[in-house]
């Protein structure tokens, strides 16, 4: 069995999969509890991650991947993982990373200043030296990244995974999960645009097996509704609809509206057709859309996300597959929120309840609906 585990950060991404053969792969890392604050619900993301390892009898992590260098998605790493590039951020206590995940973007990108910048330094260090990364995507200002630094494209070429490719050491067969690279893509980066951190973000299909049985996760990480209707442009046009299908989505962007449509709507956010079409290819009747937020609100309150007309259509494409759709703030319930974990077997995916003995809880900021959480 493997198993998929969220964390309650507000608007923050943290997700580990730990595969049946004993593997640990994090995605982002945001530490967002303040400990000054003893009304703050979020977990203590540190004491989390430590402990699960601890219980495994470990010091490392398989993979840590950062989607990208967005606050929201690796606040606190720097205290918490051993980084190779310096002394200060190595020690008894910390978490070794045996291979970093980054785009393309993390490496070339200019004018970062605080955590950003010491994650970027860590993923220059380990491309300069050949070893313990994966960058995904091959763009021009990579190769002259590289070109400045005296080191051969051709050298690195191995380190490297363009979208449209599956991630290489993890195969159905050998580790029972294969990873199929959706973005970021090298042509958008080389025509011109202004490098953009959501948009140039890393977003997979992680593919399971179990007793035959496939389960599909979706990571989005937080794509526009733009850069996800391009995604489903490219691989339909490359006949590679089943790199699109999923049991488990993590929808994009703390559910904002701007990941379906580029209108917020009055009481529902109206997806474009690419992305209504994506949203329509969960491949089992219950699947699970998850939303790493905070709760849903019942008005409009400002132009951050989670917002309560994107909610309103994730809901409703729950309720017509008798599917879920889980905000982790709200998870099991609003009050006392707990890490969100999703067990994938031979009957795919299905929410752990822990000590709800197994009944579908209804939680969330505005009158539940059957069969949803959030």
């Amino acid at each position: 069995m493997h198993k998929l585990t969220f964390f309650p950060l507000g608007n923050a991404d943290c997700c580990r999969i730990d595969l049946s053969g004993g593997q640990k792969l994090l995605f982002d890392y945001a530490a967002m509890r303040d400990a000054d604050d003893e009304d703050d619900l979020r977990i203590d993301l540190a004491a989390a991650i430590l402990e699960d390892l601890e219980a495994a009898k470990r010091d490392s992590l398989d993979v840590v991947a950062f989607t990208h260098l967005d606050d929201d998605h690796i606040h606190g790493a720097s205290e918490l993982f051993h980084l190779r590039h310096a002394e200060k951020y190595q020690g008894e206590g910390r978490i070794k990373i045996d291979t970093l995940w980054v785009p393309a973007a993390a490496i070339v990108e200019e004018g970062c200043e605080d955590e950003d910048k010491i994650i970027r330094a860590e993923a220059r260090y380990r491309l300069k030296q050949g070893k313990g990364i994966r960058v995904f995507s091959r763009p021009d200002k990579l190769k002259q990244w590289l070109e400045r630094e005296k080191i051969p494209f051709e050298s690195r070429q191995h380190l490297i995974t363009d979208a449209g490719r599956t991630v290489p050491g993890f195969t159905l067969a050998d580790a029972g999960v294969e990873f199929f690279v959706h973005s970021p893509f090298a042509s958008r980066l080389n025509d011109g645009s202004v490098l953009d951190r959501n948009i140039d973000s890393l977003a997979l299909q992680a593919t399971f097996s179990v007793d035959g049985k496939l389960t599909r996760l979706l990571t989005l990480s937080d794509l526009d509704h733009m850069a996800l209707s391009d995604i489903v442009d490219i691989t339909r046009g490359k006949k590679r609809d089943d790199r699109l299908a999923w049991d488990i989505m993590k929808i994009a962007h703390h559910c904002s509206y701007t990941a379906l449509g580029p209108d917020k709507g009055k009481e529902k956010t109206e997806p474009i057709p690419n992305v209504r079409w994506l949203c329509e290819q969960a491949s089992q009747p219950k699947a699970i859309a998850v939303s790493s937020s905070k709760l849903i609100p019942d008005e409009d309150s400002d132009k951050q996300p989670p917002h309560r007309q994107a909610a309103a259509y994730y809901r409703e494409q729950a309720t017509n597959r008798s599917g879920e759709f889980i905000v982790t703030m709200a998870h099991p319930k609003a009050a006392a929120p707990e890490q969100l974990v999703i067990e994938i077997g031979g009957s795919k995916a299905k929410v752990k309840r822990g000590y709800l003995g197994g009944a579908a809880v209804i939680v969330g900021h505005s009158a539940p609906r059957a069969g949803l959480n959030g």
